[in-house]
């Protein structure tokens, strides 16, 4: 169970996840504005509010995260087991999906993907499809381990993007299973998982982002608003965050 007795919204809504290299997990609550850890056995172990709705995660180093709350990055380390609010940096724009890579920060917008450094410094818009009031066509974003691919969501046209690092689209991928694309994850071996929130699956896409490899989950696996995903290298599993509900659904990786 995610939620605690503190928790203002009795229903948790587990919008994004990050494992680290202690086995420890942290998962956003978006319904309780707030940042939870987890252990090695994904039992609660700490959390820490914040001034608004998070609505994405990733990790920097092997004991700090970024998450992406309105219109600022917030920093957040685990310090003696405990999640500690470090520093954050404003935003020029709204900032939904985050993601890290040997010093660049990506940042989606709901309609386009920039390119920040830590500090907080823009160094380019990467990315963009359809304006403001169309949202929703750059969602959540992941990059590949060596950093030539960055994978962005469409969840407004249900679709998987595939760019370069320049920005360049290398391949759109759209498939029955998956319906409203949500949270996108990809392992350090590559693989790329990705929700479908409408679908209720849990797919793997092919590095170039052109085919779907396999269904990891589905609704017979109990998986209802699947909306986060990430591996759990240390366990070497995979752990699904749901819409609305204070569980999290926890597979092996095949």
């Amino acid at each position: 169970m995610i939620s605690i007795p503190s928790d203002t919204n009795d229903t948790c809504f587990i919008g994004g996840i990050c494992s680290l290299p202690s086995g420890q997990v942290i998962v956003i609550d978006q319904n309780n504005k707030r940042v939870k850890l987890l252990d090695q056995h994904y039992t609660l172990s700490s959390h820490c509010n914040l001034s608004g709705d998070p609505w994405d995660i990733c990790k920097i180093t092997s004991n700090e995260v970024a998450v992406t709350v309105y219109k600022y990055v917030q920093f957040i380390s685990v310090t003696n087991g405990q999640l500690v609010n470090v520093r954050k940096f404003q935003l020029p724009h709204e900032a939904v999906g985050i993601a890290y890579h040997q010093g660049a920060l990506y940042v989606t917008s709901y309609n386009a993907l920039y390119h920040f450094t830590l500090k907080g410094s823009l160094v380019k818009k990467l990315y963009e499809d359809g304006i403001k009031s169309i949202s929703n066509t750059v969602f959540k974003c992941a990059v590949s381990p060596d950093g030539d691919r960055i994978y962005v969501t469409n969840c407004k046209m249900h679709k998987l993007i595939t760019l370069a690092s320049d920005g360049t689209v290398i391949s759109t991928f759209t498939d029955d299973e998956l319906q409203k694309p949500w949270g996108i994850h990809v392992t350090p071996a590559g693989q790329v998982l990705v929700c479908g929130c409408n679908s209720n699956t849990v797919i793997q896409v092919d590095r170039q982002g052109k085919k779907k490899l396999a269904t990891l989950e589905s609704n017979k696996d109990g998986v209802r608003q699947p909306v986060s995903v990430c591996y759990n290298n240390k366990t070497d599993q995979i752990i699904v965050g749901l819409h609305n509900n204070n569980k999290i659904n926890v597979m092996e990786l095949p």
